[in-house]
């Protein structure tokens, strides 16, 4: 069964300083900084949201169709996705736009500076849902039976939520990173559109804030609320109860750039083969850890049957 990934497909340039940014940054002269960072070692890694969860999706065996807009360097990022066998039929080139990016320096007290590029990201609006519908019939295709909004462009976000709605298609709405460019009042409108409604703690208390209501309240207006919440695992309100869902022990803990978005896509590849709650998150939380014991967030190559035995392994049973 289908998934379509709306959100960001990205370039994540990262840059190593081996110095301390204090010692470069006077204080007193903050108002007129001027530096420069000498970086020696530099990675370009592929990412953006729906990359990262079309990626490890497709590591599940399921079948993600990616809904995005990119610039016109994109070139090796779609050669990449078509050796994988994503779908990438959606994903719309903006002539003379770079595709978004995030550029980030880091130093040896592992603090960051990052600059992000939205570039062809705030043109995500020009994709529909119809249009992928209509292709997927012209070519005789699966028609997707459930959708993610991932962090995205405000406009393409907003729009996706009311079209996947109005397709009767359910989706989780992601709004991760994007959650500020929304009031309370449209987040209540677009968490009554979705079916599930996935975010982090830091983002749970934001929309929690942002809408004056609680966490149970929010629960009401969906099928299920998922907080994840790091090395404390997730809850996952559903039915007027909460489940707490282990975090699996990590082979090691390398990256963390990318898990929320592998433990998304352990959330659709659940919800779409008709997995209980407690089985989807545990697959989730798996995911998740894969996914940090690995530079990048689209690095780790497990194959399915191999996070299938990871599984029984992690928690005696198999999904």
């Amino acid at each position: 069964m289908a998934s379509l990934i709306c959100g960001s497909v990205a370039y994540d340039t990262i840059m190593n300083f081996e110095g301390r940014f204090q010692e470069q940054i006077l204080p007193d002269q903050i108002h007129i900084l001027n530096v420069a960072f000498l970086v020696p070692k530099m990675r370009r890694e592929f990412g953006g949201c729906a990359g990262n969860i079309a990626y490890n999706l497709k590591l599940l065996n399921g079948e993600p169709i990616i809904m995005a807009a990119v610039g016109s360097d994109a070139k090796p990022y779609l050669e990449r996705l078509s050796r994988l066998q994503i779908d990438i039929t959606h994903i719309r080139q903006i002539p003379e736009s770079f595709t978004a990016q995030a550029m980030i320096t880091t130093d040896l007290a592992n603090n960051q500076i990052t600059a992000f590029h939205p570039g062809a990201m705030n043109d995500s609006h020009l994709n529909l849902v119809a249009q992928v519908l209509e292709e997927c019939k012209r070519v005789k295709k699966p028609l997707p039976t459930l959708g993610i909004v991932a962090p995205d462009g405000r406009q393409g976000m907003w729009e996706h939520c009311h079209q996947l709605a109005a397709a009767e298609i359910p989706f989780i709405f992601d709004p991760g990173q994007g959650l500020p460019m929304f009031n309370g009042k449209e987040l209540l409108e677009l968490t009554a559109l979705a079916s599930y409604l996935a975010v982090n703690d830091y983002e749970a208390e934001m929309l929690a804030q942002r809408t004056e209501m609680s966490l149970e309240q929010l629960a009401e207006r969906v099928q299920a609320l998922i907080v994840t919440k790091g090395s404390a695992g997730a809850t996952i309100y559903n039915a007027g109860k909460q489940l707490e869902i282990p975090v699996v022990t990590a082979a090691a803990l390398i990256d963390p750039t990318g898990c929320g978005d592998a433990f998304r896509a352990g959330l659709l590849y659940g919800i779409n083969q008709g997995m209980d709650w407690k089985t989807t998150g545990n697959l989730a939380s798996l995911m998740g850890s894969i996914k940090i014991a690995h530079q990048g967030p689209q690095n780790h190559q497990p194959s399915a049957a191999e996070i299938a035995d990871q599984f029984v392994q992690a928690f005696g049973y198999r999904y």
